[in-house]
């Protein structure tokens, strides 16, 4: 029997597929904003990693950040999910 994904298992334990549009002033030309996009299974509405991923970048990168912009989308919801009691192989 194969083990599931770890993304799956993260998904069964409540997290969802969350995408952040950083944008950010370059450290050279501060007038000037770069985007950088973020993806990651994280548990809404808290979001936890994406917090820790922004404290890493203020504290450790150059960009100043200018704007961040979650969102996120649970993949597989109580009711899609059920549970069988029963195995088919084919020969």
């Amino acid at each position: 029997m194969t083990k599931p994904s770890t993304d799956f298992a993260a998904q069964l334990a409540g997290y969802s597929l969350t995408t952040a549009e950083i944008l950010y002033r370059l450290p050279d030309h501060p007038s000037l904003l770069q985007s950088y996009i973020w993806q990651e299974y994280d548990l809404s509405p808290v979001f936890p990693k994406l917090k820790q991923f922004l404290a890493f970048w203020t504290a450790k990168l150059d960009g100043p950040l200018f704007k961040v912009t979650v969102a996120h989308s649970q993949l597989i919801k109580p009711k899609e999910l059920r549970m069988i009691n029963a195995e088919f192989r084919w020969n």
